[in-house]
């Protein structure tokens, strides 16, 4: 069984999802392109998360957003039902979309963990050996100079979405600077200085190993059924907390515990038939479907 996500208001996520069998149904297209930004907008408005920067590879997505209203289940269930319905029948498939299990939502705990992992977001195309720089990548990716800066504006894409229906047909979407920073450039630089230094590792460990990047031309060749020819790494650990700092980290994790600990017991109270029994600050699930009681933050 799945321990039970601790969703807090006003904390920054780092959010992953896998296409399923690492299959490439979110290759570079401009269908793909606009049907996900559109989605993504839609979602964003709709449960008030803020966006600091994306990055859509062939066969997965990167998401650094903060969450004020502790609504991340409801925008993540949101994003990947309507992208996968949606680019299911643009491509005339019918199986499932995404990787069995949940998304990936690592919380990160300081403001150097949110440039770090948002670097490592952005860098994703040139680490996969994709494409010599970022921004060079087709699909959708977010700049470090868009932060605070000019806006996207997707409009609603016409295969899916009926012109008449209820969906916006547009939407924009602003890139926010996080919180735990004060100066929109300053921030602007040290991301783009940690992407270019994540760049140029990548760059290296491709030439050591006599390796070239695939380039635009043939990532835009590739078929949306086609799957990496490398290996899927099996069984490995899922964090839910990132923090480089460790006692940053043992901090954090030790207050996932105490929650998970609180958690169980409440559910055992509550299984007993104990109906005043207080779940801890956090509850997600049981809270909005069931109408438990929680601890204030």
């Amino acid at each position: 069984m799945t321990a039970p996500r601790q969703i807090l208001s006003g904390v920054t996520y780092h959010v992953t999802r896998r296409c399923a069998q690492r299959e490439l149904l979110l290759r570079p297209s401009e269908m793909v392109n606009e049907t996900f930004l559109y989605v993504l907008g839609v979602a964003l408005r709709r449960y008030g998360l803020l966006l600091h920067g994306f990055c859509v590879l062939s066969n997965h997505f990167h998401l650094v957003v903060t969450d004020p209203g502790a609504r991340l289940p409801a925008f993540e269930q949101y994003l990947d039902s309507l992208v996968a319905r949606s680019l299911n029948a643009a491509l005339g498939r019918w199986e499932a979309f995404w990787a069995s299990g949940s998304y990936s939502a690592v919380t990160l705990a300081t403001p150097e963990d949110v440039i770090d992992r948002l670097a490592y977001a952005l860098a994703n195309p040139v680490a996969a050996g994709l494409v010599p720089t970022a921004s060079e990548w087709p699909g959708l990716w977010s700049s470090p100079e868009r932060i605070g800066g000019e806006k996207f504006v997707a409009r609603r894409p016409e295969h899916f979405f009926r012109p008449g229906g209820s969906m916006p047909e547009s939407v924009e979407l602003q890139l926010t600077l996080p919180p735990g920073f004060d100066d929109v450039q300053q921030f602007r630089e040290c991301l783009a200085q940690a992407l270019a230094d994540r760049e140029q590792l990548a760059a290296e460990r491709m030439r050591a190993e006599g390796r070239s990047f695939l380039g635009v031309r043939r990532v835009l060749a590739q078929k949306p059924t086609a799957r990496p020819a490398s290996v899927a790494p099996r069984r490995g650990v899922r964090p839910r907390v990132g923090a480089r700092d460790k006692w940053k980290r043992i901090e954090a994790l030790g207050r996932l515990r105490s929650f998970l600990n609180e958690y169980r017991e409440a559910l055992k109270a509550l299984r007993a038939g104990l109906r005043d029994v207080v779940f801890p600050n956090g509850t997600y699930w049981l809270r909005v479907a069931h109408g438990v009681r929680c601890a204030p933050g």
